[in-house]
């Protein structure tokens, strides 16, 4: 009875107190309800509604007309809340509770499109903006600095452009800070780092780029930062590890330099870290010992050496490492194996040995280990089903009862050993992604639908191809491989073609099986089907990848919705040639953390591609059918009788054999040990080609030696370089060479097709390109070029010498830039030869030949004064290019009078009076001024005295695609002054007689190493020691 009492009295209380709160509640929204919107306010937001052409719903907001009634004041109805949209929030406590002041405003992803009114950056009350997920457009005024109380400000996904204001800096009660996904440009402010309360940033896909400002290290509460996607440069900044509060850490696909700061290690409340393409530098996995709460690490393709820390094995929130595309060596430590809660492990494209561990844990899902020095058997863990595996390109031990795994691995392994040797396959065509089609043309692309996953492979079952996939898609709990659509196809008339997909989330390889050697030609098919191109915020996603053949990239950022013109659902064909030389082809397509990741959904990003074909570009010998059984037996009777006559033919040859073998076997002793030899064309091969190097055949004569034109018995038509006794290397070091410059291989390089060697003589065997030099076209008017084609000329000229540079898994410097050693072929697209030559050279033996035109001209000061050589000095010389073909004439005159005579020279005196388009070629009727005035502006950029000022080469080709903008130059070289070439007779002589057979004119030219001017030689230093050698993991 006494608790009954007790409880109805504690009842009672509880029903008195809530009355008494719900009266308090309602008299505040009465006060709140007589109270008035700021009448400015007021203005300025119907201003803004009234510019985007969007309004309140009244029923719950703006009642009767008055901004700040409804659920705009109710307290219990937050901004975040979906159900209100546009939306914005009151406080009504100012001016004795009269007046009601905006502090938020929502207008999320509802698809406005236009410029942000004037009238925003009025509403000074504001502690929260969310304007998310449209698509507006323009700059972001330094007006925003006006908005103080703001703590919370999102801008993420639109198409902003411009910098971002330094008064942003003004806002300094900032928590959280969101402009991803937009079009910006320019570096970070500095005085962003005056926000010390920021606790979360989101800049990944901006657009921003440049060094992180040292001001940063004082944003000591950050706990996310996100910024992939953004051409962040410089070192990642060791105060990043004083960041003790940091959970979220994202470093994808910029432009770090490695390695990663040892300071990292301090950051032990991290979450998730992602970290990938770190050039330069190598680290070590050192940093990540006592970071065990993480739950995500991911740290592809950043240079990492050494060994797999054991301490990994402890982390047991781990659920996905991803350690793929780096060094690491030695053995994976078996705990990692047993992590409980570990599901993705991705540790392909590495060095790592040993045999797999007996037993692993039941939480992992995907488990790659491709591209590994991995051997042994199997254990009986791989039977597992819901268990994804990729032991791809390792040396495992593949017997027909290799428990359950997919079959065709054996096919997969290194070195690829089915159907190798003469081959047996000439061609392939696959549709990825989706089931058989023929085209119009009547290819039949094979089916390719399976079920492919984060860790999975296949190979058909005739296996002439088999493909690759690894990769997990972030952020999608439900992640798809292949996609469909139903929709027509513009640009093909084989719509049913593009219809289905392949997607990866990392890489995907699609791989030629058996196949004869030879070159083969490549098609790769594309359309972009889920990035849409309309003006809403969903079309705003960009899918970037890089497109490697037999491990060397051709094509990088490659984005097909930008090839195809800004349009979806249209066809983007790419065509490659490449060489087969030992009986397999790798198409590789890689994920190097850029684009966009998650318009219009959650894992939108990696690799898309709809067809893949390879005819051979030789006549083929191989039967290119499958094997059969009737085939088979017929084969074994066959060989039976054959075999007596096979023994008998062999006695007859026996002796002469053994004659032939002792003549030759001091050229193989010197040969054995070289993993990978060029294509070797036989000395007869060639002198029949060229008519026994007749004059006639004769294309020109360089530093390095003569060129021939000549024609295979296979109808190819070649360019032979005999190379001049200079080169003393020993035929294993020079077919070394020779392999490692065929190895690098883009669309705006000429094509090295292979060497010959022939007691002390040396020739290289190139592709032949009809139109032949720049210099000849430009100057000795053999072709007409308008200045479209100039321009995409200069643009690919760019893109092969960024790749030389930057993209190669080699570095190489050409060191002799200038319009005769840039070749066009009959499309008019320039191919840049002679690139690494010199290395075939003892660098005391190497020479630049001043008897070729232009020569001294294209020189970098720093190189020809001081023998200094890095790639800044192939940018100097690829400015001097670029205003040749703006102006038509070579870089020195002396038939011109005064300033005109150096081309530099004149080109500054018309730059200093603003009167550049007075450079451009009186031959050209029509031309882009502002083009003209871009490129005229890269020009002077590039040939700046000091190295550093000089951009990248990657930096040239966006700011000539217009990508962003030219750097503004503003005082004369003055080496421009200091230098007087008192001799130039030397210069103009290609002027007098472009088109002599045998003049120095046309092909493959000397690479300059040792010039002299002024009477001084300057001999190279070893600034680019280890250049040439210097690679990465294969297949990147």
């Amino acid at each position: 009875m006494g608790q009954w009492y007790l409880s109805s009295h504690i009842l009672a209380f509880a029903l008195v107190v809530v009355c008494i709160f719900s009266c308090l509640i309602n008299i505040a929204q009465a006060q709140a309800a007589n109270a008035t919107t700021d009448p400015s306010e007021a203005r300025a937001l119907n201003a803004i509604f009234s510019k985007w052409g969007i309004s309140a719903d009244k029923r719950q907001w703006n009642i009767s007309g008055e901004l700040c009634t409804g659920n705009a004041i109710d307290s219990s109805t937050t901004i975040d809340d979906s159900t209100y949209n546009p939306f914005i929030k009151c406080d009504c406590s100012f001016s004795n509770k009269t007046t009601c002041h905006i502090t938020a405003l929502k207008v999320y992803a509802i698809d406005v499109v236009g410029e942000i009114p004037e009238e925003l950056w009025t509403l000074t009350y504001l502690t929260n903006l969310n304007l998310g997920q449209n698509y507006l457009t323009g700059s972001i005024p330094a007006a925003i600095g006006n908005l103080t109380r703001m703590q919370y400000l999102s801008m993420g996904i639109n198409s902003f452009s411009g910098e971002l204001p330094k008064e942003l800096g003004n806002l300094t009660n900032l928590i959280v800070l969101g402009f991803g996904s937009n079009n910006l440009s320019g570096s970070l402010p500095s005085e962003l780092g005056s926000l010390v309360k920021l606790e979360q940033v989101y800049l990944d896909s901006s657009g921003i780029s440049g060094p992180i400002p040292s001001t940063f290290a004082s944003l000591k509460n950050l706990a996310t930062v996100w910024a992939s996607d953004m051409e962040l440069t410089g070192s990642i900044p060791d105060f990043i590890g004083n960041w003790s509060k940091l959970k979220s850490l994202r470093f994808q696909g910029n432009s770090f330099g490695g390695p990663i700061p040892s300071s990292f290690s301090n950051l032990t409340s991290l979450t998730e870290l992602r970290i990938s393409e770190l050039s330069n530098g190598s680290s070590s996995l050192d940093f990540v010992r006592n970071m065990k709460s993480l739950t995500i690490l991911d740290l592809r393709n950043n240079n990492i050496s050494g060994s797999i820390p054991s301490v990994l094995g402890e982390f047991q929130n781990l659920t996905q490492l991803d350690l793929s595309f780096n060094n690491i060596t030695g053995q994976i430590p078996g705990s990692i194996f047993n992590l409980t809660s570990l599901s993705h492990l991705f540790l392909g494209n590495n060095k790592l040995s040993g045999t797999l561990p007996t037993e692993i844990s039941s939480s992992l899902a995907n488990i790659d280990l491709s591209y590994n020095d991995l051997s042994g058997s199997f254990p009986s863990w791989v039977n597992q089903p819901n268990l994804q595996l990729n032991f791809v390109a390792n040396n495992f031990t593949v017997s027909s009862n290799s428990s359950g795994l997919p079959t065709g691995l054996n096919c997969l392994q290194k070195n690829f050993p089915c159907n190798s040797g003469t081959g047996r396959y000439s061609d392939f065509a696959i549709k990825c992604g989706g089931p058989q089609v023929t085209a119009a043309d009547g290819t039949v692309y094979e089916r390719e639908n399976a079920t492919l996953g984060p860790a999975t492979y296949f190979v058909t079952d005739t296996n002439r191809w088999g493909v690759s996939n690894v990769g997990w898609f972030t952020g999608n709990s439900n992640p798809l491989y292949k996609s469909f659509v139903s929709n027509q196809f513009t640009g093909t008339v084989n719509s049913e073609l593009f219809q289905t997909a392949r997607l990866s989330a990392s890489s995907l390889r699609y791989y030629g099986l058996g196949l004869e050697n030879g070159f083969y030609n490549i098609t790769l098919q594309f359309a972009e089907t889920a990035i849409l191109d309309t003006t809403t915020w969903k079309s705003l996603g960009r899918r970037v990848f890089d497109i490697y053949l037999q491990g060397s990239r051709f094509l990088k950022d490659f984005d097909i919705q930008k090839e195809a013109g800004g349009v979806s659902y249209r066809s983007v064909q790419r065509q490659f040639r490449v060489q087969v030389s030992e009986n397999y082809l790798e198409i590789h397509l890689f994920w190097a953390g850029k684009g966009t990741c998650c318009i219009p959904s959650q894992g939108t990003y990696g690799p898309l591609i709809q067809a893949i074909s390879a005819i051979p570009d030789f006549i083929p010998t191989v039967s290119n059918k499958p094997p059969s059984s009737n085939e088979n037996r017929a084969g074994l009777i066959a060989g039976v009788v054959i075999g007596v006559g096979v023994v008998c033919f062999l006695s007859v040859i026996a002796i002469f054999y053994v004659i032939r073998r002792k003549k030759r076997l001091e050229d193989e002793e010197e040969l054995l040990g070289i993993d990978t030899k060029p294509y070797t064309f036989s000395y007869s091969e060639l002198k029949n080609a060229t008519n026994d190097f007749n004059l006639d055949n004769k294309l020109g004569e360089g530093g390095f030696g003569p060129v021939y034109k000549g024609t295979l018995n296979d109808g190819r038509v070649i360019a032979v370089k005999q190379l001049s006794v200079g080169s003393h290397q020993g035929k294993s070091q020079f077919i070394t060479e020779i392999a490692t410059i065929s190895a690098v291989q883009h669309r705006n390089l000429v094509k090295l097709y292979g060497c010959c060697i022939n007691g002390s003589k040396r020739l290289l065997v190139y592709e032949y390109l009809e139109n032949k030099s720049l210099d000849q076209a430009l100057f000795g008017k053999s072709l007409t070029l308008n200045w479209s084609t100039r321009f995409d000329i200069l643009l690919g000229v760019a893109r092969g010498l960024t790749y030389l540079h930057e993209e190669s898994r080699l570095r190489i410097v050409h060191r002799d830039v200038k319009a005769s050693n840039i070749l066009l072929d009959y499309e008019l697209v320039p191919k840049i030869s002679d690139f690494g030559l010199a290395k075939l050279y003892d660098d005391k033996k190497t020479h630049i030949s001043t008897g070729v035109a232009g020569t001294i001209g294209y020189l970098a000061p720093e190189y020809a004064m001081r023998g200094h050589l890095t790639e800044k000095a192939d940018v100097f010389s690829f400015g001097v290019v670029a205003l040749e073909l703006v102006s038509g004439r070579p870089n020195a005159d002396t038939s011109l009078e005064g300033e005109r005579v150096y081309l530099l020279e004149w080109a500054w005196k018309l730059y200093e009076n603003d009167r550049i388009l007075d450079l451009v070629d009186s031959e050209l009727s029509e031309f882009n001024k502002e083009e003209v005035k871009r490129v005229v502006g890269i020009a002077l950029l590039c040939t700046q005295t000091s190295p550093t000022l000089r951009p990248p080469m990657s930096r040239v080709v966006a700011m000539i695609s217009g990508d962003i903008e030219v750097s503004a130059v503003t005082s004369r070289p003055g080496y421009l002054s200091d230098w007087k070439f008192d001799d130039v007779s030397h210069m103009t002589s290609m002027t007098t007689d472009s088109t002599t057979k045998g003049s120095d004119t046309s092909y493959y030219h000397s690479s300059s190493v040792t010039s002299t001017v002024g009477g001084t030689d300057h001999s190279q230093k070893d600034d680019s020691k280890a250049m040439l050698h210097e690679t990465l993991n294969e297949g990147r």
